[in-house]
């Protein structure tokens, strides 16, 4: 039977951080696998007859160094910093090699480490990572395809969060994040320098414009303290006066109960990708946003006077997963992610155009949402969906809410809605 390669934590202090099992898989090992740092520091302890590989910048060519050792029934070591299956290359060698072929040594990892020097119970502890290719500076409202972008879903959500970063993808960096994001308040930073080496630097609860303006000491890893509670925001049926809305004109806004209804039947998840074409005062787009935390909403709107409105909704409801820019749609849609739901409350005459696009774009079960207060446009829309052949429905939405007169109530009629969904019918067996 192949002998499986072992995967060991090891840490800078060097070999007093080893267990004795691991120090003799080390000694044994006739193939050792690690960075140039790690290799170097332990490089006493190899067999004299062993043969290394360097990882850096050569991590994809780690399965095909422990195939080759294990068919020649060689003994493997591959050296990792600290908890290998935290952040670190352990995941990566099970999935490419299969967990019976790897055994895990782990050690302490650099979050403990970390948690440990600032006094910090770390359970609690939200971990995101940025240890990747360059991310480059956060710019607002950057959206799934930034490296940093996990980091502000986590700071959404979570009251301690702790971020393993990278010598391009830094403390300052992030802190800036949170500083474009009107976050500056929020938390405070720490960063843990150099852990167990001698230049070993701990900068405790700083705020955040302070973090933003220094440099830190690769390798670090970063701890975000919530300093004030926030909110529990209202995540569905948001009343209709938390949103500000163009005036005179009785406000561009998808009223509470037809909004309910449209996102009910947009079939939304957690981190569903939507797009929000003619977002008016951004109501559908902003509520799906909540819903979909760990997803994000794509909006277009063409008046400037509702854009100028939507971006003051967003940061009234310190929205952070929501973009929208100015165009007429379709222009503009080209650069999305496909979408796994889409909302339509104005065309500006592109129907046709619009709903053809969107069937071709959604991911297979996803819905197609249209809001009409017209015969015409009701008619066009259905007329089409029966000439592509997809499933859809219509439901017509007449709401009544109550108005003070006298000392008594009477009901006022809203105007009626005709709700439109369409669905991309699955390749296999449909689901809802």
């Amino acid at each position: 039977m192949t002998e499986a390669c072992r995967i060991i934590g090891v840490l800078d202090d060097g070999e007093h951080s080893l267990s004795g099992a691991a120090l003799e898989s080390l000694r044994q090992a006739e193939v050792v696998i690690g960075g140039t740092r790690t290799l170097s520091m332990f490089k006493k302890l190899f067999h004299k007859d062993a043969q290394t590989h360097d990882l850096t910048g050569c991590l994809s060519r780690a399965p095909e160094w422990i195939e080759a050792a294990q068919k020649k029934d060689r003994a493997v070591v591959v050296l990792a910093t600290g908890d290998p299956l935290c952040h670190g290359i352990g995941r990566y060698l099970i999935n490419r090699l299969g967990r019976e072929a790897c055994v895990i040594i782990p050690n302490l990892s650099m979050l403990q480490l970390a948690c440990a020097r600032l006094g910090l119970a770390w359970q609690d502890v939200k971990i995101c990572s940025v240890h990747s290719r360059d991310a480059g500076e956060w710019e607002l409202g950057a959206g799934t395809e930034h490296g940093f972008y996990p980091v502000l879903q986590a700071a959404r959500e979570h009251d301690l969060i702790a971020v393993y970063t990278s010598p391009e993808n830094t403390p300052d960096r992030i802190a800036r994040m949170l500083l474009s994001e009107g976050m500056e308040h929020d938390f405070s930073v720490s960063v843990a320098e150099c852990l167990l080496r001698e230049n070993e630097r701990i900068t405790g609860e700083l705020s955040v414009a302070d973090a933003a303006a220094q440099s830190f000491a690769d390798p670090n890893i970063v701890v975000l303290q919530r300093r004030r509670i926030s909110a529990r925001p209202v995540l569905f049926g948001c009343s209709d006066d938390s949103f500000a809305q163009r005036k005179p004109d009785k406000g561009l806004i998808t009223k509470l109960e037809v909004r309910a209804v449209s996102l009910a039947r947009m079939q939304l998840r957690v981190d569903s990708i939507v797009w929000d074409i003619g977002a008016g005062s951004g109501s559908v787009g902003l509520e799906a946003a909540r819903l979909c935390s760990q997803g994000h909403v794509y909006a277009i709107e063409k008046n400037e006077q509702d854009l100028a409105i939507i971006k003051q909704n967003v940061q009234r409801m310190a929205i952070h997963n929501y973009q929208i820019v100015s165009g007429r749609a379709p222009a503009q849609l080209d650069s999305w992610p496909d979408p796994d739901a889409v909302f339509i409350g104005g065309s500006g005459g592109e129907l046709e155009t619009l709903i053809k696009l969107c069937m071709q774009r959604l991911t297979p079960g996803g819905r197609l949402v249209m809001n009409f207060v017209t015969l015409e446009n009701l008619a066009e829309a259905t007329q089409l969906l029966k000439q592509i052949n997809t499933g859809w429905d219509v439901t017509q939405l007449q709401a009544s809410r109550s108005q003070p007169i006298l000392n008594m109530q009477r009901m006022r009629a809203e105007n009626p809605v005709w709700i439109v969904c369409a669905h991309k019918i699955n390749s296999e067996k449909e689901t809802t």
